[in-house]
């Protein structure tokens, strides 16, 4: 006897689509941070600058005749994730694969991801790009069909605005793009994604300059400007450094290199003044600068990125590390970013924060599952394996950069990779043998285990931006 009809349909889709209407009903116009108000801003005047991504800001002057404020760009914001997740769930449906359909309905609507998809910020616009874009390529793969050239053009501009729309993205939209190709050769795999990834940084800054006409603002700066600040600070009597002995006292005085991040060397009260002068360098000057106290003080340049990547990741840390959990309130403003309703606001101090405290909420532990997932997919057997590839690859790709490009240790930071991580494990599940399950297991438990012990023989972390700020500690 034929199943019934009823029981084809993809129920997990279908629902999925039902929970995003419903979020949207209730979080409108979404939860505006300090960056949102500064592109609304921008929007508002006209004046655009590349501090923050000007593709963005274009975006949102497109739909802003749609109703005011933040609403319009929350929609096609968390239209895009919802239906991204709702194409994850239909083909793993098709393909017969019914309880990890259900599974991806609960990563899709997970309360971290989701409370930060309530956020109207470039990194939940870059998930949602990129969670749409994947979708639309996995509906197809998994029924083992050839995308359309319809389907191929929207995945493409997908994943460019996912790309221009953080400085970093690069680095996981690229892997993504090449690794979802029909390639075999591990060598031209990698030197595709190693030229392509050279060939977009090469550009973006013609991208914002010439086609969003935004102002330079000297932001590319600050990554140099972090790491030769904090060699200076390892190596106070080497005489590698753009800063002075005065210029240095201050910074060690004022305790202004952090491994959290990078603010407290720009902010006023802090060492922005100290700082100004060399971060007002050309951009050549200090990268010149910083590969010369590289070659000099190397282990002083790896023990800073180490320890911030450890910070980033959320690793070896002091329990109550600030920026994790999503807002529950928008910024306070005068262009009319509003905070969603009552229920939007108790489902972010409450599912979101519960998740967020736990080793789910660490970005370390889904860059370990990737890695470890690697191995099981690197073939590419199936459709499914050769997906889930491209999924680890891009993860492990913009986790990777976050040892050479970060300077800061925000959560949102990880969106994507996170679920990324997330979603290759439930696409590779049935190709991984019992032996690959318990070493894998026994992995993270390793890795959870000292992360939890760091978090219980550690002193508290700061508990709020500005104690963070004007703390003693590194």
């Amino acid at each position: 006897m034929s199943e019934p009809r009823w029981r084809r349909w993809p129920w997990p889709a279908l629902l999925a689509l039902l929970l995003g209407a419903q979020v949207l009903a209730l979080a409108a116009p979404g939860f505006a941070q300090y960056d949102t108000v500064a592109q609304y801003q921008q929007v508002l005047s006209g004046e655009w600058d590349d501090w923050h991504p000007p593709a963005m800001v274009a975006l949102w002057s497109l739909v802003r005749h749609w109703g005011p404020g933040a609403a319009p760009l929350f929609f096609v914001q968390f239209g895009l994730y919802a239906v991204g997740v709702a194409l994850w769930c239909a083909a793993l449906w098709a393909g017969e694969r019914r309880a990890a359909a259900w599974l991806m309905l609960l990563l899709g609507f997970s309360p971290l991801l989701l409370g930060w998809q309530l956020v109207v910020l470039k990194d939940a616009q870059m998930l949602g790009a990129l969670v749409a874009a994947s979708g639309l390529v996995g509906w197809h793969r998994l029924r083992s069909r050839r995308l359309p050239f319809w389907a191929v053009l929207i995945a493409m501009l997908l994943v460019g605005y996912a790309t221009l729309v953080r400085s970093n993205a690069v680095f996981a939209a690229v892997p993504l793009a090449v690794l979802l190709l029909p390639l075999e050769r591990w060598w031209v795999r990698l030197a595709l994604i190693a030229g392509g990834s050279l060939l977009v940084i090469g550009i973006t800054p013609t991208i914002n300059g010439r086609i969003f006409h935004a102002e330079p603002t000297g932001v590319a700066n600050s990554l140099p400007v972090y790491s030769l600040a904090a060699i200076a600070d390892r190596t106070p009597a080497s005489a590698v450094s753009l800063f002075s002995p005065e210029e240095r006292q201050v910074i060690a005085a004022k305790h202004c290199v952090k491994s959290f991040f990078w603010d407290s060397l720009g902010e006023p009260e802090m060492c922005g003044g100290v700082v100004e002068r060399v971060q007002d360098l050309p951009t050549a000057t200090l990268y010149a600068a910083l590969a010369a106290a590289i070659v000099r003080h190397p282990l002083a340049y790896a023990e800073h990125r180490l320890s911030h990547w450890n910070m980033s990741e959320r690793w070896l840390v002091p329990p109550g590390l600030i920026l994790a959990t999503p807002p529950d309130t928008s910024e306070p403003n005068e262009v009319g970013l509003a905070t969603p309703g009552a229920a939007a606001q108790w489902f972010q101090l409450g599912p979101a924060r519960v998740e967020a405290g736990t080793p789910l909420g660490w970005p370390i532990v889904w860059t370990l599952v990737a890695l470890l997932l690697l191995p099981v997919v690197w073939r590419g057997r199936t459709a499914a394996e050769r997906l889930a590839l491209a999924l680890a690859g891009s993860a492990l790709g913009l986790e990777a950069s976050f040892l050479l490009v970060s300077i800061s240790s925000d959560l949102r930071y990880h969106l994507w990779p996170m679920f990324a991580a997330a979603l290759a494990l439930l696409l590779a599940a049935p190709g991984i043998r019992r032996g690959q399950w318990l070493g894998g297991a026994a992995a993270v438990l390793l890795l959870v285990g000292a992360g939890l012990a760091s978090r219980w023989s550690l002193p508290r972390a700061p508990d709020s931006y500005h104690s963070e700020l004007t703390s003693p500690r590194a």
